[in-house]
């Protein structure tokens, strides 16, 4: 058998141009195929729009001014405020606890007993399951760790999604009936795949895998954007102390920081697509069928032409064409772009909105709670970079508060 053809992409428009391509399908997850094979990321045409058409649901504007308006300042400060007042904190660790808290409730994996021992056992499970969606760039034994993530998977099942999907079908049981109000009734992810199961055709393994995706996606992605905005924050206001007040007071400048790192560094550095068709791209590129496409991101984000002369320099005062999302491509664009990208990031913020109804997104929330308390990278014990992977994650990074 011959390697395919591949077909790489590095300008800003000729990426766009083929993520609106139908023909060209998901390719990224192909070797995390054990917590991935059948998750909304990797299905496409007419089982993917069904199933994101449900599942949009879940992040329409009022449900995200809910979480980011009065649930996540809680989890903040329930999650941070210990580290605070012990003084400092390992911010990896940290985020994705953080960002696990809130990810849970989305996606319907319930903490029955709310303690911490029960928190951080539900993310020994989430660490597993990232290393099962990054399978291709596992630097160890990819087999034995594939074998590691079936086995997690099966655990956690027992553990945590079965009982909370007994309590669905209970709830949504009783609401059928008329022995409780649909309001009682919660709404996340498992919630809507059980509602539809039949509809849709869906195995347990299936809802299995959904549900372990949402926790992992939505607490991996902005744990990984919440540290890496921080790194670029304190090394920017080391080389502009005068803006540092700013930081500290304007909401709008932090989210602009959040979406300017995770332009520089999205969250995966590349995508990719098989191509079911010939494709022609409006640039004159041909890919043709059976080729994978490599969008190589962080060459898109960093377009000379759309993002200036100085556009691999952080800059969140960056002015950028019309049209341009300022976090460049790093969430997608078409049938594929990020379903969470609201609630994490928020919206870009346009001249004449209203501040206090303006949606942030989570991530700067979370940094601004860590900058106003004075957040700084621990002198004496540096940030490392994770070694387990080929993706340029942080594996530590001490920081002091005060």
């Amino acid at each position: 058998m011959t390697d395919p053809e591949i077909v790489t992409i590095t300008t800003y428009d000729e990426a766009k141009d083929a993520y609106r391509q139908k023909e060209l399908r998901q390719a990224l997850y192909d070797a995390g195929e054990v917590i991935m094979a059948d998750v909304i990321v990797n299905l496409h045409g007419d089982e993917h729009r069904s199933r994101r058409r449900l599942e949009n649901r879940l992040f329409r504007r009022d449900r995200m001014e809910d979480y980011e308006k009065r649930r996540f300042p809680a989890v903040i400060e329930a999650t941070i405020l210990p580290h605070v007042e012990a003084g400092g904190c390992e911010l990896v660790k940290l985020s994705h606890q953080l960002m696990m808290n809130l990810a849970a409730t989305t996606a319907g994996v319930d903490r029955p007993l709310g303690t911490p021992e029960e928190t951080f056992h539900l993310y020994g499970y989430l660490m597993t399951f990232i290393e099962g969606a990054t399978l291709a760039h596992y630097t160890g034994d990819k087999a034995a760790k594939a074998a590691e993530v079936a086995a997690q998977l099966e655990a956690f099942d027992a553990e945590f999604l079965l009982p909370s999907i007994e309590r669905r079908r209970t709830a949504l049981q009783q609401a059928a009936a008329g022995e409780i109000d649909e309001s009682a009734v919660p709404v996340d992810v498992l919630t809507t795949l059980l509602r539809n199961e039949d509809d849709l055709l869906l195995p347990h393994e299936t809802i299995r895998r959904e549900t372990a995706f949402y926790l992992l996606a939505g607490a991996h992605t902005s744990a990984t954007a919440f540290v890496r905005t921080l790194h670029r924050i304190f090394s920017w206001i080391g080389d502009h102390p005068d803006d540092e007040a700013a930081i500290r007071t304007d909401p709008i400048v932090v989210q602009r920081c959040m979406h300017e790192s995770i332009r520089l560094e999205p969250s995966s550095p590349v995508a990719m697509r098989w191509a079911l068709a010939d494709v022609a791209l409006r640039s004159g590129t041909e890919i043709p069928e059976g080729a994978k496409v490599v969008i190589d991101l962080t060459s898109v984000n960093r377009d000379p032409s759309v993002f200036g002369d100085d556009a691999g320099d952080f800059n969140p005062f960056r002015q950028l064409p019309d049209g341009v999302s300022p976090w460049g491509l790093s969430f997608g664009s078409g049938m594929h772009a990020c379903i969470g990208q609201d609630l994490a990031g928020g919206l870009p913020f346009e001249e004449g909105d209203d501040l206090d109804a303006h949606l942030h997104g989570l991530v700067p929330v979370a940094v601004q709670w860590m900058v106003n308390h004075g957040a700084r990278p621990d002198p004496v014990s540096p940030p490392q970079m994770d070694t387990t992977t080929a993706r340029p994650y942080w594996g530590t990074y001490p920081v002091l508060f005060g």
